[in-house]
């Protein structure tokens, strides 16, 4: 089991792509941070203080590698504490971390035809283990991956280095714009009913692809979901 630590982080970069959607990069103050691919963290904007609770804060996944001396992390604006994020993070504030949560990689799966499915910013959990050297291990990996249109699709560095540590890799893209939505049935048609399938997105999408898979006769232990919200 993974020890929980907590770090002061410095921030070192804040990209706004689009309107409401933001990219910090965080980096160690003393420590280095400690994780594997697909894990979480809890980020507090507010000081803390060892000898009080926890403050307020929320859950983001890390879309780094554990290999990166910094961890990424991507987030929509949805509610109130997102919407200070972006207020008040800037270049050069401190946040505390507290990490690593989650075992989506490390529960046990076939790495064999492995079908990764994502929607949007959901892609940022696999990229911390495609850009990671283990991902190497996979042999014929796939990914469908969804965006409302082609300006949407940030992570082409990202899925590019990942083609280069596995050069099985195949990657697919649903334009909500030009193809529309990630097609669930397609993908069990040409994948089978044998596979793993991981799965981050949108609740509601996570909800909706497990439950098609699970009447479609994938057993429950070959769909893992990235749905710790």
């Amino acid at each position: 089991m993974a020890i929980i630590k907590k770090y002061q982080a410095e921030v070192i970069a804040v990209e706004k792509p689009f309107e409401n959607l933001y990219t910090l990069t965080l980096k160690p103050v003393n420590n280095v941070f400690r994780y594997a691919p697909g894990q979480f963290l809890h980020l507090a904007v507010d000081e803390y203080d060892p000898s009080a609770a926890w403050p307020e804060s929320r859950c983001f996944s890390m879309q780094s590698p554990p290999s990166d001396p910094c961890i990424r992390i991507t987030y929509a604006v949805k509610g109130s504490y997102t919407k200070r994020m972006a207020r008040e993070i800037t270049v050069g504030n401190i946040v505390t971390l507290k990490l690593p949560y989650g075992d989506l990689f490390s529960q046990e799966h076939s790495k064999t035809d492995t079908v990764f499915i994502a929607g949007g910013t959901g892609i940022t959990p696999f990229l911390s283990l495609f850009n990671h050297s283990t991902f190497a291990d996979y042999k014929n990996p796939v990914l469908y991956v969804g965006f409302r249109n082609p300006d949407f699709n940030l992570y082409e560095k990202e899925l590019t280095l990942a083609k280069e540590l596995n050069g099985e890799f195949r990657v697919y893209y649903f334009y909500e714009n030009e193809t529309g939505v990630i097609d669930i049935a397609g993908i069990l048609n040409t994948n089978g009913c044998d596979k793993t399938y991981f799965i981050s997105g949108p609740p509601q999408m996570i909800k909706a692809f497990k439950n098609y898979l699970l009447s479609n006769n994938v057993m429950p232990d070959n769909i893992k979901t990235d749905d710790w919200e």
